[in-house]
């Protein structure tokens, strides 16, 4: 492969990874209670911390998907596969703890739960990608 051919693949994993990643930013939002996007407008750190961490562990599990594929399709399944597993295992945790409403807390600015969601949200991440091998 010569440097053009491999400066656009680069360019087109760049390009759908950003698609793939928008695309999960906005399923967190759409699915979440607490709507972090107002709640940032608002300047509550809480949800800056949660809504940060949810972007992290979705960028981290595109990265494995990236760097794990064979071609543009293999990542865009692999990275929509991890999306998908990001959002449900961060909704079970969120029912693990159950003592603790993260929707009101992220809503009152605890910004002791939203540094919680953060590394939760990173966690899950990471243990998604280590898990996306062939």
């Amino acid at each position: 492969m010569g440097f053009s051919e491999l400066f656009l693949s680069t360019l087109a994993y760049i390009g759908v990874a950003t698609l793939l990643l928008a695309i999960g930013v906005v399923l967190f939002e759409v699915t979440t209670k607490s709507k972090e996007m107002e709640l940032i407008r608002q300047g509550k750190k809480a949800a800056v911390y949660a809504f940060g961490g949810r972007i992290l562990g979705l960028a981290i599990v595109l990265y494995s998907s990236i760097t794990n594929s064979v071609s543009i399709l293999d990542m865009v399944l692999w990275g929509a596969l991890a999306i998908v597993f990001q959002i449900v295992l961060f909704y079970l945790a969120d029912l693990i703890i159950p003592r603790l409403s993260m929707t009101k807390e992220i809503d009152a600015n605890n910004e002791a739960v939203g540094l919680l969601l953060l590394f939760l949200s990173i966690s899950i991440g990471l243990i998604i990608a280590g898990s996306l091998t062939y």
